[in-house]
C-alpha cells in the first residue's frame, strides 16, 4: 500500500511564493520519476514540472524561471517552490509518482493567487 500526502496549498497575493510538499509513504522499494501536475476549472491537467531519477528537471514553459522542483530521497519527498506566482498559476496542484514502476497520484493541494 503506498500513500502520497500533499501539503502547502493556500491562498497568496500576486507575486507571493509557496512551497508544496508531497511525501510517499508505504512500500516503497524503488522511486522513479516524480512530478507535479496541475488542473484549473474548465481546463485539462497539465504536467508542469519533473523531476527523473538521476537527471535534471524539466518545467512546462509558463512556470520556467518561477518553480523550481526538487526532491529528497531520504524523505520519499518531493517539492514544488513557486515564486512570482500569478493569478494564472491557480489550480488544484497533484504531485505523481512512479514507485516500482506503478505512478500514484496525491490527493492535491489548492493553489489560489488573488489580490
Amino acid at each position: 500500500q503506498v500513500q502520497l500526502v500533499e501539503s502547502g496549498g493556500g491562498l497568496v497575493q500576486p507575486g507571493g511564493s509557496l512551497r508544496l510538499s508531497c511525501a510517499a509513504s508505504g512500500s516503497i522499494f524503488i522511486i522513479g520519476t516524480m512530478a507535479w501536475y496541475r488542473q484549473a476549472p474548465g481546463k485539462q491537467r497539465e504536467l508542469v514540472a519533473v523531476v527523473t531519477r538521476g537527471g535534471g528537471p524539466n518545467y512546462v514553459n509558463s512556470v520556467k524561471g518561477r518553480f523550481t522542483i526538487s526532491r529528497d530521497s531520504a524523505k520519499n519527498t518531493v517539492y514544488l517552490q513557486m515564486n512570482s506566482l500569478k493569478p494564472e498559476d491557480t489550480a488544484v496542484y497533484y504531485c505523481n509518482t512512479n514507485i516500482s514502476g506503478r505512478g500514484y497520484w496525491g490527493q492535491g493541494t489548492q493553489v489560489t493567487v488573488s489580490s
